[in-house]
């Protein structure tokens, strides 16, 4: 995520030319991130003492780098980015186990997972897969009020864009799958997996995601001249 914002700094922010940086492997890069960041938090989500707090949290976080990158005008403000959606998955994981329906089991992820699929192109209009698209009503994106759903209203725009539809699906892929483990135990393999670098990282991932992106554009303005 980090590697992935620095290059879209130096090649937007700062216009260096740098040609790997584009479709396809631009959006393939993009989604290698936020999907798995989406999918591993559904699946910590399960450890959670409080969801309703653990919820309010990212959605305080979300609200802040709204302000913040309205304030600094360096790009595009943050509306509803994939922090909201951590946040507002959190909430919706909250409410199904509150009613007892929360998603648990492999064929549960994998259904979830064809619905996360389906419903990729809510924010531009159409849901279906491929060639087989069917359009949505225009009335649907006339309001700006439910842009936080995937329905993103006139003008909207946003520099991290992650409605809860789809990509709430795709946090309760996670979610089902540690349901699955903590039910059938873990596979082996996870307890003999380690790098002390990266699970230092995991355990201040906020913290990083936040002071991350300024970090990068205070060190990139400190050595433009150069």
């Amino acid at each position: 995520m980090v590697l992935f914002h620095l290059c879209y700094d130096l090649r937007y922010l700062y216009g260096y030319n740098l040609a790997f940086f584009q479709p396809p492997f631009q959006d393939i890069w993009r989604c290698s991130i936020s999907w798995t960041f989406l999918f591993i938090a559904g699946c910590m989500c399960t450890f959670s003492r409080n969801g309703l707090k653990r919820a309010l949290r990212y959605l305080g976080v979300a609200l802040a780098v709204y302000l913040v990158t309205t304030i600094a005008v360096v790009d595009t403000p943050i509306s509803f980015g994939i922090i909201f959606c951590m946040g507002g998955s959190t909430l919706v994981e909250y409410l199904l186990q509150r009613l007892g329906c929360s998603p648990a089991g492999i064929v549960a992820a994998c259904v979830l997972f064809a619905c996360f699929l389906f419903l990729q192109g809510v924010p531009h209009g159409y849901v279906g897969i491929g060639s087989l698209r069917c359009a949505l009503p225009a009335s649907w994106y006339a309001t700006p009020y439910l842009s936080w759903l995937g329905l993103p209203g006139p003008n909207f725009a946003s520099g991290d864009y992650y409605p809860l539809i789809p990509y709430t699906f795709m946090f309760l892929v996670g979610t089902s799958v540690a349901h699955y483990w903590r039910a059938h135990g873990y596979p082996s393999w996870m307890a003999r997996v380690t790098c002390k670098p990266l699970e230092a990282i995991g355990k201040l991932a906020l913290p990083i995601y936040v002071v991350h992106q300024p970090l990068l554009l205070a060190v990139l303005q400190l050595i433009r001249p150069l």
